[in-house]
């Protein structure tokens, strides 16, 4: 099974070192960043605001174990949103293309 990940780095610079990182090892196709987005968030009790980084990890599920971890240690953040949505369909050769990368 394919999947989409969704990380939220500090900024863009943790994003960019991280997803070169994790590309590098074949537990991701590709890493797209925004750089830029605008969180609004609760935390420890206060609201909050913050300008961050959004990741989306092209993958599939086994690696998603590893991701998960690699994120939580090498962070910035305390609690990373890390989360996977599954790739029900695409185009084919893409999906080939990253069957080729992550074997």
């Amino acid at each position: 099974m394919y999947l989409l990940i969704f990380w939220t780095a500090a900024n863009s610079e943790e994003a960019k070192k991280i997803a070169r990182e994790l590309v590098a090892k074949k537990w991701v196709a590709c890493a797209s960043i925004i750089p830029e987005v605008i969180s609004l968030f609760s935390w420890k009790g206060k609201g909050e605001e913050a300008i961050e980084a959004k990741v989306m990890f092209k993958t599939k599920k086994n690696y998603f174990p590893q991701i998960l971890e690699y994120i939580q240690k090498h962070c910035s953040y305390e609690v990373p949103e890390v989360l996977q949505i599954a790739i029900r369909d695409g185009n084919p050769s893409y999906l080939k293309w990253m069957d080729e990368l992550l074997k």
